[in-house]
C-alpha cells in the first residue's frame, strides 16, 4: 500500500448477525498485515460473554483480540471502547474502555431510562451520547495506524436503532469510511437481503456502502454471477467477492454459541489418538456461559473429544467434565441443580472421576457464595466439592497472571467479580484441587501446551484411560493456521485491488439512491 494514506479506513457490515463479519474482519487484518501494512482491528459496540484482558488490564470482545492477533498488533481497548455483557434477556454490564460502569437495561442504553450505576459517560442512559467516546478512539487508532478495518455489529437496516447507531453507519459517517456489507449466502436470499438492507438507509448512509462481499457460498462461482450482475444494475455497486465455505473457522465467536448441544465444537475433526483410547470431554452447556473458548485448546489435541451438554445422563460416558465460566453463577448452579447435573457432579467427584471448573465453574463448586453484586441471591450454598468459599466484590478482577502447575508454566487471564477464599486441598494455579476435582479462575491456562499436556496425563489417569496427548500439538501456531487461512480467502477470493482503493479513498462517487430509503 506503499504512498497510501495514513489512517484510511474500511467498515465491515453484515446483512445479519452472523454474517461473518468478525472472520472477514480478521482476514482483511491478516491480508493486510502480510502487505506489509500496519492494521488495526475496531468494534465500536459489542456485545458478548466472550471477552479478553489485554496487557494493560482492561477488557475487551474476545473476537477483537482475536483480530488484532490477526493484524500482528498487540489488542488494547481502544479497539473496542464499549462491551456489552449480557446478564439476562433485558440487561447488560456495560464495559467502558475496558472497564465496567455499572449495569443498564437495553430501554436506558438504546435511549430510554434505566441503570444502575451507569457511569459519568452513561449519564441519562443514552448511547447516543457514547459517540464522541468511540470516534475519538478510532482517531487515536488512525493516528497510529496505516488503516483500521471497522466491524459493525447485526445489520445497520435496524432502522429502529439507527438514531443511537455508533457502531454501524454512525460510526461509518463519522469517519466518512466506505461500506462492504457482508451476506451468509448459506441462509439463503443474499440478493434480497443486499438490496433491502441498502434500501432502508438514508440517502447519507447509502453514499458510502460501496458494495457488497457474499460469504459461505458452496458450489460454482459461474452459477452465482448472473445474479451479481444484476444486482449492480439495481443497486450500482459492485460485489467484492464470493467467499467460498471454509470448514474450521469457528474462531473467537462473540455473539452467541455457534456449537451444537449435541454435536462436537464446531466443525472441527478429531484426530486420531496418540494413545489407545479417546478423551471424552463434556462440557456444562451453562447460562450465560462466557468464554466458552477456553474448551478450545481440548479441542485440538489428537484424540479428544469435545461436547457441550445440557442433561446428566451425558456426562455418564464422560472423562472429563467441564463447568465453565458463566456471566451468572447463582443462575448456571440453580440450573445444574434443576436439570440434575449437578447431583451427577458430586457423584463423580465421589467416584474421583475428572471435574475441571473455570472461573464462574469453580466458584460455584466451592462451599458457599455471598453474592450482593451479580445476582443479589445472598447467602448460596455451592456443591461443595472443593473447600472455598466466595464473596463477590463490587469491583471486577481483570488480570494476566502467570505462574506454574503440575510441572509446567502457565499464563492465562482473569476476569470475574467473585473472591475466592481457599480454605484448603492442594493448590492448583489460583484455586484449589482435591483428588479429580480442580478449580481455577484463569481463563485461557489450556493453551499454555506444556501445562495442557500435564493436565489432560492426569484426567487419563484418573479416567482409566490410555490415552496419550500428543507431543507436538501447538495451539499458537493451529491458531495461526486459521488465521493465515482466512487472509488466504481475502486474498484469493475478493478483489483486493478495490478492497486497497477502497480502504485509502474512501467510497466511489456517485452512487446511486435506492429508494424507498429510512422511514
Amino acid at each position: 500500500m506503499s504512498g497510501a494514506k495514513r489512517g484510511g479506513g474500511l467498515l465491515v457490515a453484515g446483512t445479519t448477525s452472523d454474517a461473518g463479519k468478525s472472520v472477514v474482519t480478521a482476514g482483511i487484518c491478516r491480508w493486510l498485515a502480510r502487505q506489509g501494512v500496519k492494521v488495526a482491528p475496531f468494534k465500536a459496540q459489542n456485545m458478548s460473554l466472550n471477552s479478553f484482558v489485554t496487557r494493560e488490564g482492561a477488557e475487551i470482545g474476545r473476537a477483537q483480540a482475536m483480530q488484532a492477533q490477526a493484524a500482528r498488533v498487540e489488542p488494547t481497548a481502544l479497539m473496542n471502547p464499549v462491551l456489552l455483557k449480557p446478564g439476562s434477556d433485558r440487561s447488560s454490564q456495560v464495559v467502558l474502555l475496558g472497564k465496567p460502569v455499572g449495569e443498564m437495561s437495553a430501554r436506558g442504553f438504546f435511549g430510554g431510562s434505566g441503570g444502575s450505576s451507569p457511569g459519568k459517560a452513561l449519564h441519562g442512559g443514552r448511547q447516543e451520547q457514547l459517540l464522541g467516546i468511540v470516534t475519538d478512539c478510532l482517531e487515536q487508532l488512525r493516528g497510529t495506524y496505516d488503516a483500521v478495518i471497522c466491524e459493525g455489529a447485526g445489520s445497520p437496516a435496524e432502522i429502529n436503532l439507527r438514531r443511537t447507531d455508533i457502531v454501524n453507519m454512525g460510526i461509518a459517517r463519522a469517519a466518512r469510511f466506505p461500506v462492504v456489507v457482508v451476506g451468509d449466502i448459506d441462509r439463503g436470499g443474499v440478493f434480497a437481503s443486499f438490496f433491502g438492507t441498502t434500501a432502508l438507509l438514508s440517502p447519507e448512509d447509502q453514499s458510502l456502502i460501496a458494495g457488497y462481499l457474499v460469504n459461505k457460498f458452496r458450489g460454482d462461482v459461474s452459477l452465482l454471477e448472473p445474479g451479481m450482475e444484476m444486482l449492480r444494475g439495481l443497486t450500482g455497486r459492485a460485489t467484492y467477492g464470493v467467499l467460498p465455505f471454509q470448514h474450521g473457522l469457528g474462531i473467537d465467536e462473540e455473539d452467541g454459541l455457534r456449537v451444537s448441544l449435541r454435536g462436537a465444537v464446531r466443525e472441527s475433526v478429531v484426530a486420531p489418538p496418540v494413545g489407545e483410547d479417546v478423551l471424552r470431554v463434556a462440557v456444562c452447556a451453562v447460562p450465560l456461559m462466557s468464554n466458552f473458548t477456553d474448551v478450545d485448546a481440548l479441542a485440538a489435541e489428537p484424540g479428544v473429544v469435545v461436547r457441550f451438554v445440557d442433561r446428566a445422563e451425558e456426562l455418564a460416558d464422560a472423562d472429563l467434565v467441564v463447568v465453565p465460566g458463566t456471566r451468572g453463577t447463582v443462575k448456571a448452579l440453580a440450573w445444574l441443580r434443576e436439570r440434575g447435573l449437578a447431583d451427577a457432579l458430586v457423584r463423580r467427584a465421589a467416584e474421583g472421576r475428572p471435574v475441571l471448573g473455570v472461573c464462574g465453574g469453580f466458584q460455584l463448586l466451592g462451599e458457599h457464595i455471598e453474592d450482593e453484586v451479580e445476582s443479589r441471591a445472598g447467602s448460596v450454598a455451592g456443591l461443595g466439592l472443593l473447600p472455598v468459599r466466595v464473596r463477590f466484590a463490587v469491583e471486577k478482577t481483570l488480570a494476566r497472571p502467570t505462574g506454574s502447575a503440575l510441572g509446567e508454566e502457565v499464563s492465562g487471564y482473569e476476569i470475574h467479580h467473585g473472591v475466592a477464599e481457599v480454605l484448603g486441598g492442594d493448590p492448583f494455579l489460583d484455586g484449589c484441587r482435591v483428588g479429580a476435582v480442580w478449580g481455577t479462575h484463569w481463563h485461557g491456562s489450556l493453551e499454555s501446551d506444556g501445562f495442557r499436556r500435564a493436565f489432560l496425563r492426569e484426567v487419563a489417569a484418573a479416567a482409566g484411560r490410555r490415552f496419550v496427548p500428543a507431543p507436538d500439538t501447538s495451539f499458537e501456531a493451529l491458531r495461526e493456521e486459521q488465521l493465515d487461512l482466512l487472509g488466504d480467502l481475502i486474498e484469493e477470493h475478493a478483489d483486493t485491488a478495490a478492497l486497497l482503493r477502497l480502504i485509502e479513498g474512501g467510497a466511489p462517487s456517485g452512487l446511486p439512491f435506492l429508494p424507498p430509503g429510512a422511514p
